[in-house]
């Protein structure tokens, strides 16, 4: 199944998908924009394009587990994105995905202007291939 990713942030968000097989998470984009309705539009779009058949949208829960304001707004872009879609939609626990996007382009040495430019795709795949992972586990055997 195709699915797509989502690193929903204020001003930048990341969008990455995997493979048929899900096999792979890839970075595809990011969109510069702060303005929820045009992100929620060039999200779908992509969605479109991709042939994707699930969305998961990174849930930045506190560390204690507890719901804040950010974990609220990505469960109504999550639903939104649903609804205009009319694809499954599942939220993805993203705690520390952003972390392990840093420690990952300080492993490749990626800083600056470049290291801004994919560290929102980065996370996107870091939350897509954890859920893949989840997949993997919790569907095994199945049919």
């Amino acid at each position: 199944m195709i699915i797509l990713a989502v690193d929903l942030g204020d001003s930048r968000t990341g969008i990455s998908v995997c493979d048929k097989l899900e096999m792979l998470a890839s970075p595809v984009t990011v969109i510069h924009a702060r303005y929820i309705p045009d992100v929620l539009r060039k999200t779908a779009e992509i969605a479109k394009e991709r042939s994707a058949e699930q969305i998961v949208v990174g849930y930045p829960k506190n560390m204690n587990a507890t719901i804040g304001e950010r974990a609220e707004k990505c469960a109504a872009f999550a639903k939104e994105l649903g609804e205009i879609t009319g694809i499954e939609t599942v939220l993805w626990d993203e705690r520390l995905t952003t972390v392990s996007a840093h420690a990952a382009l300080d492993n490749t040495k990626t800083f600056g202007k470049k290291r801004k430019a994919i560290i929102d795709s980065v996370a996107a795949v870091m939350i897509l291939q954890s859920y893949l992972e989840h997949r993997r586990i919790h569907h095994a055997g199945t049919v």
